[in-house]
């Protein structure tokens, strides 16, 4: 599979008063066609893509589907399979943060409706790296809940976790055959010297934990 993608990023920052909506920053909501032309002519056939969260799952149960509407049908339309990209680094509103105990149930109720609705769809992505987006919330202090502590990282990363397993269960309940395409950042620590062996190791380690815990693998971090 070649693919392209189009962000729908939607991290806030200024203590979750600013939401920084990469759609709407390139100008895709109002010229999203024209993004399909350019996928189209340069002959990619696969396009990761998904409706912006926060605009969407407007409320518990509550969901607005007529952006995804629109588009989804015009990427089926051109025959451009897309890889659905559920979560992207920030939730809605009214559900805060990935401090939020109840994102991961609110979260697969919403896979589920998705999945219910546009059928047709195989590949997804539930939530989109997950580990960056644990670190950059809650370890790095950049996004959503702007935490700088290990507490705060472990729960967002297990929240997050959970949000994409509980996901994945119900998109498989309604398309048995959905395949997962597990987006994760790639990086390596190399140490500069012989005192830096320890903590290379750990930083090595603890950039697989989203993985880990996603397939149930033991960590060792």
């Amino acid at each position: 599979m070649f693919a392209t993608g189009i962000e729908n990023s939607i991290p806030t920052i200024h203590g979750g008063r600013t939401r920084v909506d990469q759609m709407e920053s390139c100008g895709h909501y109002d010229r999203w066609r024209e993004d399909f032309d350019l996928v189209q002519e340069m002959g990619i056939p696969y396009l990761r893509y998904g409706p912006p969260l926060h605009l969407t799952l407007v409320g518990p149960g509550r969901y607005d589907w007529s952006f995804a509407d629109e588009t989804l049908a015009d990427l089926k339309r051109r025959d451009i399979t897309p890889i659905i990209d559920l979560c992207h680094f920030g939730v809605p509103d009214w559900l805060q943060n990935f401090q939020n105990p109840d994102f991961p149930a609110q979260f697969a109720l919403y896979a589920a409706a998705f999945a219910e609705r546009f059928p047709w769809v195989q590949l997804y992505t539930p939530v989109n790296e997950m580990y960056i987006c644990a670190m950059f919330s809650a370890r790095y202090g950049w996004w959503n809940e702007q935490q700088k502590d290990d507490r705060s990282f472990v729960t967002a990363l297990k929240h997050i976790v959970k949000a994409n397993v509980l996901a994945m269960q119900e998109i498989l309940k309604r398309r048995a055959d959905a395949i997962f395409i597990q987006s994760e950042s790639s990086e390596y620590f190399h140490a500069e010297n012989p005192a830096a062996i320890g903590p290379a190791e750990f930083l090595n380690s603890m950039r697989f934990l989203s993985l880990d815990l996603n397939y149930g693998r033991r960590v060792d971090s």
